[in-house]
């Protein structure tokens, strides 16, 4: 049985993993955190388009026919490619979802929070184009965010979300966009620092009805064939302890983590970590 593939920078990835098991719970997942390299948002576009490539390479080794690039600027820089490179894998990628976010918006006046790499690619730029003229996208970048929600360092979220809101309040706003699949992990501070009249719209519920739709062509994780728990494995390049305690704090699942290492642009289980996949507790991570 071909299993699901899922990759980000960090943690970020997790808003999308936690919505696909959500959706999908027959479906096997692996899941890479490449926090060596975090954030993809800061790096050189050909440094990310390393990085996803070899990772996806790492995510097929382990049986995995659907790829998820769980990263909206690795999105941006590699989908692409890897389309073209990897013909016998299925990817499914992050798209700002600044078209329903226009939809819901009453005034037409729509924020978009994203690193740099995701404003200023022509991903993001072919979504604008099919928006209708009236709609004003405000591109924001968020400096420092995704780092602060890797600390989780709660003063520092309050102070970096409060100043964040200040432009949209001032351009009348009242929708606003999680363009970095790190965001939604502090949607409810979000929520409440920006106000009931704002919307935040985060894709990543629209990514797992993807990636079911993609599993049920290919009968990825057929029930009938392989009526067994779905095994999640969780990787990551940095601290697997420090990643570990992460998928407690944020998804309250309890799962473990093993540790992969670069050698050159090479990935690689770590040598005295142990890789076989562990069953997640069967009850919904906590929202």
């Amino acid at each position: 049985m071909t299993a699901v593939g899922i990759f980000d920078s960090g943690i970020g990835g997790l808003s999308v993993w936690r919505q696909i098991v959500r959706r999908s719970p027959e479906l096997d997942t692996h899941y890479v955190a490449d926090q060596s390299h975090l954030p993809y948002g800061t790096q050189p576009h050909d440094h990310v388009l390393t990085y996803s490539r070899e990772i996806t390479r790492f995510l097929v080794r382990r049986g995995c026919g659907v790829v998820v690039v769980a990263c909206n600027t690795a999105s941006a820089v590699a989908l692409q490619a890897l389309r073209s490179e990897f013909d016998a894998v299925r990817f499914v990628g992050m798209e700002p979802a600044v078209k329903p976010a226009a939809a819901l918006s009453r005034n037409k006046i729509v924020a978009v929070w994203a690193t740099p790499a995701t404003l200023q690619g022509a991903l993001f730029e072919r979504t604008l184009a099919r928006l209708d003229a009236d709609v004003h996208i405000l591109r924001q970048p968020c400096p420092g965010l995704v780092e602060a929600i890797e600390a989780d360092d709660t003063g520092r979220l309050e102070s970096l979300l409060t100043d964040l809101l200040r432009a949209p309040r001032e351009a009348g706003a009242d929708t606003l966009v999680l363009a970095c699949t790190h965001y939604p992990l502090v949607r409810d501070t979000i929520e409440r620092l920006a106000g009931t009249h704002v919307h935040v719209v985060d894709p990543a519920a629209a990514v797992a009805r993807q990636v079911a739709s993609v599993a049920a062509a290919m009968s990825v994780g057929d029930a009938e064939q392989s009526p067994h728990a779905a095994q999640h494995t969780l990787y990551t390049t940095g601290d697997a302890d420090a990643f570990a305690q992460q998928t407690q704090r944020w998804l309250n699942v309890d799962a473990g983590a093993r540790a992969l290492v670069w050698s050159g642009t090479t990935l690689a289980p770590h040598p005295e970590q142990p890789t076989s996949p562990a069953a997640l507790p069967r009850e919904t991570p906590r929202p």
